[in-house]
């Protein structure tokens, strides 16, 4: 039994073996008090690091999540005959606003004379009007269709309506891409934005906004199950996941659901293939998930320690390949928590190892493998052993001992970039791509439904995509939604963002 100090019994009169024993005792307790007290001391300096959004909104934020869960995903005009759906009030198309400016196309049919060879005469016209975005501004094409009638039969010509990517809806290519882009990329809520349009004297409902985002998504699957293909036939893929809260049906609470990239780039050495993302949603985070993602993929797969993954590795088919920033940033935490001379010295040692990643950035597989052997064998085989004689010393129940064994615990794995030149130091890739969603998660609270989330990846693989190609994600996404509807399913692979940048140069040259 450890005596407590308002307990501390007469020390004159203890024999040496049991005064040398509460020594010992008060000694375990102040060290572990040590060491909770560096554990808190990192949790508070990796919280102040943390930026938490405003409280300030959640109610609007929770209020456009809400319904986003209920809308359906097709187009505000087209209307489902079930109960639920007619139980659902959606608010009455408005008039687009007279103050716009307006484009007008007219689709007059080619014929000169009725089949019959009676003479055409005009018999009217269809007008629709769509709202559109250009940069900076709205305004509204008006569709224009003269009617022709044969003075003989009176057959009637006129040239079909042209496309809309939501059939039937108000919102042409430009505006749909624009609302997508300032969501899912520029973090701007739903709501928010209904807010901006209306100051520029466009209503729209945020229930609206909702069924577009919905709409367009259903119209891009095909494409991002193309961009996938493309992903998983990479011979190395970056993996990471990240949480995202879902509203739980039926008690208005969240679950944590998950969003799940794999990234394919193989630049840093040297490989001209395009590079691409692919995001995945998911209910929770079991194992299966990664599997499913996963099943037609044979190569190397770089990602962090959660154990989801080790399955994968167990057959062969996928071989692991750790992430050495997930090593230098436990040391950081506690350098910047602590000023630990431990944590500094493993932060200059890892340090070495990006020095030399940076001078062989771009270079072919082969030349990257040789300058590791000739450069990092002898930095890692040094750093190896250091950290074997640093745990030796320091307290087991350390923040800085759980640093080292995590390093060591997965050295073969931290090891397989200097066996392979495709491989890359660490898993940053994955992380860059997730970045994106987590400042989204900010702004939006929660999703508000699993459907939402399942939205939420198709458009962030597109918009992901089309940035590590160089492009602006909203003009290819508007040039994508003008095209879609129409394009043959089987060419499908034309409109991913290299392809169309492709067709683009060659119809320019």
């Amino acid at each position: 039994m450890v005596a407590s100090p308002a307990s501390l019994p007469n020390l004159d009169l203890l024999a040496a073996a049991a005064l040398k024993a509460l020594i010992l005792s008060q000694h375990e307790q102040l060290v572990c008090h040590r060491d909770e007290i560096e554990h808190l001391k990192l949790l508070i300096a990796k919280l102040r690091r943390m930026q938490f959004g405003r409280k300030s909104e959640k109610l609007e934020r929770q209020i456009e999540e809400l319904e986003t869960a209920k809308v359906s995903p097709t187009s505000e005009a087209v209307s489902k005959p079930s109960e639920q759906a007619s139980s659902l009030v959606k608010p009455a198309r408005q008039p687009l606003p007279e103050h716009l400016p307006r484009e007008v196309k007219t689709y007059a049919p080619q014929e000169q004379a009725c089949a019959c060879g009676g003479r055409l005469r005009p018999l009217g016209q269809d007008v629709s009007e769509v709202l559109e975005w250009v940069p900076g501004s709205f305004k509204v094409i008006r569709y224009v269709r003269p009617k022709l009638s044969c003075a003989s039969c009176e057959r009637i010509v006129q040239v079909p309506a042209p496309s809309r990517p939501i059939e039937r809806g108000l919102a042409g290519p430009g505006l749909l891409a624009h609302v997508l882009v300032a969501k899912y990329c520029d973090h701007q809520p739903l709501y928010r934005q209904a807010e901006m349009y209306a100051r520029e004297g466009v209503e729209l409902e945020r229930s609206t906004l909702a069924d577009w985002v919905g709409g367009c998504s259903c119209l891009l699957e095909p494409l991002v199950e193309a961009l996938h293909r493309h992903v998983m036939n990479a011979a190395k893929l970056h993996g990471d996941d990240t949480p995202v809260p879902v509203l739980a049906p039926g008690n208005g609470k969240t679950k944590l659901g998950r969003l799940w990239t794999y990234v394919r780039d193989d630049r840093p050495a040297g490989d001209r293939t395009p590079p691409a993302v692919w995001f995945a949603y998911s209910p929770d985070r079991r194992g299966e998930h990664p599997r499913q993602h996963l099943r037609r993929f044979h190569g190397t797969l770089q990602a962090d320690a959660y154990a989801g993954f080790h399955h994968l590795y167990e057959g062969g088919q996928i071989q692991e390949a750790a992430c050495w920033a997930h090593v230098r940033r436990k040391f950081y935490d506690l350098q910047v928590a602590h000023a630990s001379p431990l944590a500094t010295e493993a932060l200059k040692r890892i340090a070495a190892l990006y020095a030399i990643e940076a001078d062989i950035q771009g270079r072919p597989p082969e030349e990257r493998l040789q300058a590791r052997i000739s450069r990092a064998r002898a930095l890692l085989d040094s750093l190896h052993q250091w950290l074997q004689a640093a745990l030796a010393v320091v307290s087991k129940k350390s923040e800085i001992a759980a640093a080292i064994r995590y390093a060591l615990g997965r050295w073969r794995a931290l090891l397989r970039y200097r066996e392979d030149g495709r491989i890359e130091l660490d898993n940053n890739a994955a992380e860059r791509a997730l970045r994106v969603v987590a400042l989204g998660r900010k702004n939006y609270l929660f999703a508000g439904s699993d459907s939402g989330g399942e939205r939420a990846a198709v458009i962030y693989s597109l918009v992901g995509t089309a940035k590590l190609n160089g492009l602006d994600p909203e003009a290819y996404l508007r040039e994508v939604l003008q095209r879609i509807a129409e394009h043959p399913i089987n060419r499908i692979e034309e409109l991913l963002p290299w392809n169309v940048v492709a067709a683009a140069e060659a119809a320019s040259s």
